[in-house]
Order: C-alpha cells, then sequence, then structure tokens
C-alpha cells in the first residue's frame, strides 16, 4: 500500500462542533456575569405551591398579604408566560466585605442593599439570555422575572439544580453560598431540564439557633412576621414585643446567612459593582439617619434597594436601634425626634426608645410631650414608655 493517500482520493473535514442553544444560553449567563445556570421544566410545581399554600394558612407572610391565588401563580410559569415550557434559572454571588471602621452609634443593613438596586445589574445578565432565546427563534419567545414578576424563584431554582434552600428558606448554591441574587428567564423554547441536587443541610442548625427572633423553625419554614427583615421593611408599627430583638439592624439582616456553614466557605467574591457605595452604606450613622428627610432619601437612598419604602421607615428604624444602643448620649436627638418628626410612625417608635433607655432625661422629654402629644397612638406609646417607672401622669386624651 502507498503510504500516503492517493492525490484523487477525498479526505473529508471533521464537521465543526456547533453549540446547542441551552449552551449557547449558559455562555451568555456566564459571560454577562453571572455564577451559576441551570434549566427547569416550566411545568406548574405542586410541591411548592402546597408548600405555600401551607405557610399562607399559618400566616407566615401576613405583613404582605399574600392569598391563595398567588400561591398558584408564583408556581405556574404560564401565568408569566402562556405556552412556557422551560426556565432558565441565574443565580449572582453579590457578597463583599463590609467597611472595617464603624461608628460607635451606627446600624447594620443587609449585605444585599450595601450597592446600587441589584435588580439593575441582574436585569442585564437575563437581557442577554433572552435575547439568545428570542434571536434563536427569530421572535419574541421569553419572559423576564427578576423578583418583579410571580414566579417561586427559589422552586424553580432548586428544580434546575441550581442550589437547595437551607433551612433559613434560602438557597444556598454549591460554591456561591447563600449570598446570592436569583433570576429567572421563562421561554417556550425547549431546552434540556438540568437534574436537581440531592442535598440537604443534615443536622445543621446553626441559623435557626442565631435568630434573635426565633423566626426560623428548623424544618426548612419561616414565620416572616418575626424575621427581622421582614420587620424593617413593614410599613406599619413594628410589634412592641419584638424590637428589642432586631438589635441594631436598620434595613434587612444577614445573621441566619453568616453562620451557615457553605457560605462562609464560599467567602466574599468582591464584585465591584455589588461593592458598598460609600462609607456609611453597611453601617449608617443612627443619629444621622433619625433626621432624615425625602429629599435627602431621594438623593442618598434611592438608587439601593432600599429605595422603595421612604424616608419614615428607616426614620422609625433608626429609633428602634438608637433605642436597643441603650446609650443616654442619644436622648436628645430622641428628644427632637419625639417633637419634631412629622410621621406619627416615627414619633411612636421615638417614644419606645426613650423608654427603653429610661434615664431622667429621657423619661422627661417623655411627661413634657405626652402633655401636648394630640396623637392618639403617640400618645398610647408614651404612656406604655413610662408605665414601667410608675411615672405616668393622670392625664385625660386630647380631644
Amino acid at each position: 500500500m502507498p503510504p500516503f493517500p492517493s492525490p484523487h482520493a477525498t479526505v473529508r473535514s471533521p464537521l465543526p462542533d456547533v453549540p446547542t442553544l441551552k449552551e449557547r444560553v449558559v455562555a451568555a449567563a456566564i459571560e454577562a456575569g453571572a455564577g451559576a445556570v441551570r434549566i427547569a421544566s416550566a411545568q406548574p410545581d405542586a410541591a411548592a405551591r402546597a408548600h405555600m399554600q401551607a405557610a399562607f394558612a399559618r400566616d407566615d407572610f401576613a405583613t404582605w398579604g399574600y392569598d391563595e391565588q398567588r400561591a398558584h401563580d408564583t408556581t405556574t410559569p404560564q401565568v408569566l408566560l402562556p405556552g412556557a415550557v422551560s426556565v432558565v434559572c441565574v443565580a449572582m454571588a453579590y457578597a463583599t466585605s463590609a467597611p472595617k471602621e464603624r461608628g460607635a452609634l451606627s446600624g447594620r443593613v443587609s449585605r444585599y442593599a450595601w450597592s446600587v438596586d441589584y435588580h439593575a445589574t441582574l436585569r442585564r445578565v437575563l437581557e442577554q439570555v433572552a435575547r439568545v432565546l428570542d434571536d434563536d427563534a427569530q421572535a419574541p419567545v421569553s419572559r423576564i422575572a427578576c423578583d418583579t414578576a410571580p414566579i417561586a424563584e427559589r422552586a424553580y431554582a432548586a428544580r434546575a439544580g441550581l442550589g437547595w434552600v437551607g433551612k433559613h428558606t434560602n438557597l444556598i448554591v454549591p460554591g456561591l453560598g447563600s449570598y446570592v441574587f436569583l433570576g429567572e428567564v421563562v421561554t417556550t423554547a425547549r431546552l434540556a431540564p438540568d437534574e436537581p441536587l440531592r442535598k440537604s443541610c443534615g443536622a445543621c442548625t446553626r441559623c435557626v439557633t442565631v435568630c434573635p427572633t426565633q423566626a426560623l423553625r428548623g424544618d426548612y419554614t419561616i414565620d416572616a412576621r418575626r424575621c427581622i427583615a421582614d420587620l424593617t421593611q413593614r410599613k406599619d408599627a413594628i410589634p412592641r414585643e419584638l424590637r428589642a430583638l432586631i438589635g441594631d439592624w436598620l434595613w434587612g439582616c444577614d445573621l441566619c446567612q453568616d453562620v451557615c456553614p457553605p457560605t462562609m466557605r464560599a467567602g466574599a467574591p468582591q464584585r465591584a459593582h455589588f461593592a458598598p457605595i460609600d462609607a456609611q452604606a453597611a453601617f449608617p450613622d443612627l443619629q444621622a439617619l433619625l433626621q432624615l428627610r425625602s429629599g435627602t432619601f431621594k438623593r442618598r437612598f434611592a438608587k439601593t434597594a432600599m429605595g422603595w419604602r421612604g424616608a419614615a421607615i428607616l426614620r422609625r428604624n433608626a429609633a428602634v436601634a438608637l433605642g436597643n444602643a441603650l446609650d443616654r448620649a442619644t436622648v436628645p436627638s430622641l428628644s427632637r425626634a419625639l417633637t419634631d418628626d412629622p410621621h406619627t410612625l416615627v414619633r411612636c417608635h421615638v417614644a419606645w426608645a426613650l423608654g427603653r433607655i429610661g434615664s431622667p432625661a429621657a423619661l422627661e422629654a417623655l411627661r413634657a410631650r405626652l402633655d401636648i402629644e394630640a396623637e392618639p397612638s403617640v400618645r398610647e406609646e408614651i404612656r406604655t414608655a413610662l408605665e414601667p417607672f410608675g411615672t405616668v401622669a393622670s392625664l385625660t386624651p386630647q380631644t
């Protein structure tokens, strides 16, 4: 036989590998900044629906006004996009290191709210994924969900094998931990689904033990009415019996995630777009916040994840944190707020804070305000704050 092929023989070149649509979707998400990507079937999730229905029956999420319809809609992707077949589940790690220096009278802010609102950053990733899907179909075949559309994101992320839901009820992503933002692209394109993980928290109960308000039950459920993250975001009064347990948290809470072993092992990836926007993003000055008004609030917080509740909520939370600091040096600031703050909700919590401090100057400020306060709810808070000291004046409510 000749050592070389005949010059007349036909030599076939191997065909280049063409990435599948799923491979292109995953590559687009990773290139745009996602830390992990998996695919789930868009079939309605009966197990997640039953889980949510049980939570609603216990009133776990009563402060958010969720109802039976939400349990159906969030576990049925076809409500979001008729004809949905697949759900692309994306995770972005956001943990960054806190500033090393912290003021003596400062509050704590949950990591997710240190930077510019994460929705914009995550949405850009999801838009890249949606573009690949729509371009492939040469038609709109996708819908983005970024904490702004009804979908049970943790349930579908777990179904996709993106991670597993921990006892703190957050999704834990292997290698990334639970400090992750989740987003979804629901599509009518058929993508091969990934398998769920066979993982759980096992016997670990660190998150359950560390929760000051006992919001976590240890069975992968949470009473959100007791969760500090929920308490600092609710728009009405924080229950009196829970205020002292909030400690110095001004917005959100990270305690259950800080002690989570997979999250601790993951560390902080130090992504620049999730870094604190300024020196006080993680530990704001509480006395300064007590004087926060709408104009300053919009300039300082409107671009963050704290921007949606308004200045009065942050002033209310600052009052509670100052009360828990038990520092008599804050009494003048609290006394001015009790007199000057235009919002009834804030004055109620300021009265509580003064009563918690309980110094002679704090009690005097409460008694002085009781004589002239016209708002019944504030008068009630003042009386309740004074009762343990036996100094409630025998005054009739003003008319």
